[in-house]
């Protein structure tokens, strides 16, 4: 796990990293403020690859089978022509010409994908096959600590994050407008990358059948500026006041950015939303899933204030089903709603339209 954290932090600076897998070696970066494809070259001793994700593929009228594809780049490549296609709109007939060569990925490439979604980037990553006449200079750098190298399966397996492995960190009396008798109880997960809050409001304990429960995933724009774009601040500051008539319960402000891809990532799918694109479409055009967000750390939250049975404020019914496969008894749900607005309107009728989220009610009432 160290390596791999180490990975991560060295991909966000924009570092190349060694993965490893059976006898291959590929030297791997992010698109994001990464050595040029020149240099990559340079270090690997052969031509870079380009790995896109299925999402971002089938975004642009390609279908694969896998979950991911290569390109191998031409020698005229530059950055404009990489941003075009990783991150820009592109309409399905262009992509056929953009896109041809492409290979399925192996365990290598997938594992690329898999450090740069870990750590909140772009998911495409620049990759190329250490060469023989580069391999005993890669191995120097090794030696030296000046590169770093993973196992493929490792950096694989990272997005899965450490069930059971979640440290309560600090806690302390915040009360709030909404709430008075509250409580922050802070968890860090084991990379040391994100850390997630439990409020703890009034006296949970006294529910004997069920904890009424919140899950909020953090949303900056919203939740402190009043962004009009979603209703997530005023979820957020309703779950409080509901959860503290009903006599008190917790919510778990989980660090799940724009659905799990991070603020900088959020930020590019409002850009594309406002070209035309649906919060779904957008971003899925920078090669993301619907949905990008894991809650087991939520279960595992759960399970660190000892609640076992819930009766959760959410529209989504993929956090009663999350919450179900860990192991909490989701007893009843309870919708909760923001303002429909002029601004707000189709990104909560995609939500309802492309997600499942049960919000016929509020869309109704305009």
């Amino acid at each position: 796990m160290y390596h791999i954290e180490r990975a991560i932090f060295d991909i966000r600076r924009g570092l190349p990293v060694v993965v490893k897998a059976g006898d291959q070696q590929l030297l791997v970066q992010a698109l994001e403020g990464g050595e040029s494809v020149n240099e990559l070259t340079r270090l690997s001793g052969s031509r870079p690859s380009l790995v896109l994700t299925r999402h971002r593929l089938d975004a642009m009228g390609v279908s694969i089978t896998s979950d991911a594809a290569y390109l191998p780049l031409a020698a005229q490549m530059d950055e404009g022509a990489l941003h075009t296609l990783a991150v820009a709109q592109v309409a399905p007939g262009d992509a056929p010409t953009l896109l041809s060569g492409l290979q399925p990925a192996g365990t290598a490439e997938r594992a690329a994908l898999a450090l740069m979604r870990r750590a909140l980037l772009i998911p495409a990553a620049l990759i190329a096959v250490v060469g023989d006449k580069a391999a005993e200079g890669i191995a120097q750098q090794l030696a030296k600590g000046e590169l770093l190298a993973v196992d493929a399966s490792d950096a694989e397996s990272c997005l899965n994050g450490a069930p059971g492995m979640l440290k309560r960190v600090s806690e302390a009396r915040i009360p709030l407008e909404d709430a008075a008798e509250s409580r922050f109880v802070l968890f860090r997960e084991p990379d040391g990358l994100r850390e997630h809050v439990a409020v703890v409001i009034g006296r949970p304990e006294a529910h004997t059948e069920a904890v009424p429960l919140r899950m909020h995933s953090a949303c900056l724009t919203g939740d402190l500026f009043g962004s009009l774009r979603c209703d997530c601040g005023e979820q957020l500051r309703n779950a409080v006041a509901d959860i503290e008539a009903m006599g008190g319960g917790v919510l778990l402000y989980l660090a799940q950015e724009g659905r799990g891809i991070g603020l900088a990532n959020k930020l590019r799918a409002y850009t594309l939303q406002d070209d035309g694109l649906d919060t779904v479409d957008a971003d899925q055009m920078l090669g993301f899933g619907d949905d990008e967000r894991d809650y087991a750390v939520a279960v595992d939250m759960l399970h660190a204030l000892d609640i076992s049975r819930v009766q959760l404020l959410t529209n989504n019914p993929l956090k009663m089903q999350a919450l179900s496969e860990g192991g909490i008894e989701v007893v009843a749900r309870q919708a909760l709603y923001g303002r429909l607005t002029d601004q707000n309107h189709r990104y909560l009728n995609a939500k309802a339209t492309r997600a499942g989220h049960f919000l016929e009610e509020v869309l109704s009432s305009k």
